[in-house]
């Protein structure tokens, strides 16, 4: 007969996931981890797998949530520009997902893993090619508008718009100048015009 499970699931990854957020993959360990999560290894081993697979557990969590968190802001309003402005503010103030020294955990972990461990470079990239559909669809719906020129190429700008994002929300881990952020989402923006 199988146990019952005696903790909740999507408690335990979320605490997992703010150990790895703040101290990494290879720095956090399994106490770390048992601790925050308020469960024994043979449990953790049970539900999640070894440390890497709890890691991509919360990995994909994390990427289907910021995904959802994205697209609902870009999907406010009926000014394109706007919603797109409103998500560059939002990482300029919350890192995009919380506080800004943590910055992204996927971008994080494209920092740390992606280097060496072709699993998590592709988990990253699907993530950010995710993230460019989202971008696209919210352009071409400003083009059919008439709000943006029809004659720009919505892939492209939805491309250089992520890679924008990206780079202002690893800027933030090291408060910069307000003014420079600024105006870094005002040039960023500039491709929409």
């Amino acid at each position: 007969m199988v146990r019952k499970r005696e903790f909740d699931t999507d408690k335990a990854l979320d605490a997992a996931m703010h150990v790895f957020w703040l101290k990494g993959f290879e720095a956090t360990s399994l106490t770390d981890l048992t601790t925050a999560m308020g469960i024994q290894r043979p449990s953790l081993y049970a539900a999640f797998g070894d440390k890497k697979e709890l890691f991509e557990h919360v990995l994909r969590r994390y990427t289907t949530f910021h995904a959802a968190e994205i697209r609902a802001r870009l999907g406010q309003g009926d000014s394109v520009r706007e919603a797109v402005q409103e998500i560059f503010e939002w990482i300029a103030a919350k890192g995009g997902a919380g506080n800004p020294a943590y910055g992204c955990f996927c971008i994080n972990t494209m920092v740390e893993l992606a280097p060496h461990d072709p699993k998590f470079a592709v988990l990253t990239r699907e993530h950010q090619m995710y993230l460019a559909v989202i971008f696209r669809e919210v352009i071409e719906r400003g083009q059919r508008s008439g709000e943006l020129a029809g004659g720009i190429n919505a892939g492209l700008v939805a491309q250089s718009l992520v890679v924008s994002m990206i780079g202002i929300t690893v800027l933030m881990k090291s408060g910069p100048d307000r003014q420079f952020v600024e105006q870094s989402i005002q040039a960023a923006l500039s491709v929409l015009k």
